[in-house]
């Protein structure tokens, strides 16, 4: 089974969760993160759960699932450890609605990777469910390596692109100075905290590309 790999834009969608426990907790924050309007229905919900409801964050049906609670919904997680109602949920949702049951990806539309974020970088792991233990070890390396130093990271190169885009009219040029500034002398004087340095470093780049017309 090979999976389409995408973002999805969930800002401002219906996304409903079947199940109230640390799993569903888990594919709540994850989706209130993304913007969703997030549903949970079930009798039952953890205390952090209970807390986004108090603080309006999300709406809770104190109920046990029903097929028409799905019939607006963009997207659809089944997290329930009761097998019958997974497959209530697989059979009420249409073909065009996304839908994930945690316990069966062969069941499943999509997948829900192994992710983490730092800023605008968002990096995934996906073993197409063979494996979610090795996702988890490869997501945690991968963590290591690119920490919260890559938010602020990002960000400068959102703001060089953005400029660069602006002042150099050559394409060869542009792709040459953004190439450039992923070289490690970047990134290094970002996690030394030497913001005025990098942006020296960087206007001396820029100008040299220029006047020279590279």
């Amino acid at each position: 089974m090979n999976e389409y790999p995408a973002m999805i834009k969930l800002n401002g969608k219906i996304a409903t969760v079947i199940g109230g426990g640390t799993i569903a907790e888990r594919k709540v924050k994850s989706l209130l993160q993304a913007g969703a309007n997030v549903i949970v229905i079930s009798p039952k919900i953890t205390k952090q759960i209970h807390d986004w409801e108090q603080s309006k964050k999300l709406t809770w049906l104190n109920k046990k699932f029903e097929p028409t609670d799905v019939n607006d919904s963009f997207l659809v997680i089944a997290a329930t450890d009761q097998h019958d109602v997974n497959k209530n949920v697989r059979e009420a949702v249409n073909e065009f609605q996304l839908l994930n049951i945690v316990d069966d990806p062969v069941a499943s539309n999509f997948i829900v990777p192994s992710s983490f974020r730092q800023g605008q970088l968002t990096i995934a792991v996906s073993t197409s469910g063979a494996s979610p233990s090795l996702a988890k070890k490869i997501k945690t390396e991968l963590m290591e390596k690119y920490d919260e130093t890559y938010a602020e990271y990002i960000t400068f190169l959102q703001q060089c692109r953005s400029e660069v885009k602006q002042t150099v009219k050559d394409p060869q040029v542009r792709r040459q100075i953004l190439k450039k500034l992923l070289d490690d002398e970047f990134i290094e004087l970002t996690e030394a905290g030497n913001v005025i340095e990098r942006h020296r470093r960087y206007l001396t780049l820029l100008k040299d590309k220029i006047k020279k017309g590279e």
